[in-house]
């Protein structure tokens, strides 16, 4: 028997993903490649032969694609990162984009 007056909840079951931004390395002529390592390892988890290999992509290229996080993963590392390379006095950047 249905419930008179009774409404029905219309539920959204759709569970979006985050969207995901690649941060960018970005070479200079000033950062030290030790570094470039140093952060790559400490900020961006990698282990020496790859942050090694990124580094020297950063260093031919011009620039690279050192990991995709959700938005405020991507932002905390940028700014953690840039903070330690002011603390040296080096003008490195790092840059995101939308993945």
């Amino acid at each position: 028997m249905a419930t008179k007056g009774a409404t029905k909840e219309k539920t959204n079951d759709m569970v979006h993903k985050p969207k995901r931004y690649k941060v960018i390395m970005h070479n200079d002529d000033f950062t030290t490649m030790d570094f470039v390592v140093e952060i790559l390892i400490e900020i961006f988890h990698k282990n020496q032969l790859e942050a090694e290999n990124l580094m020297m992509c950063v260093h031919r290229q011009g620039s690279a694609v050192v990991g995709v996080y959700p938005l405020d993963i991507a932002r905390t590392k940028i700014n953690d990162a840039t903070n330690l390379a002011k603390q040296e006095g080096f003008p490195f950047k790092l840059t995101m984009e939308e993945a």
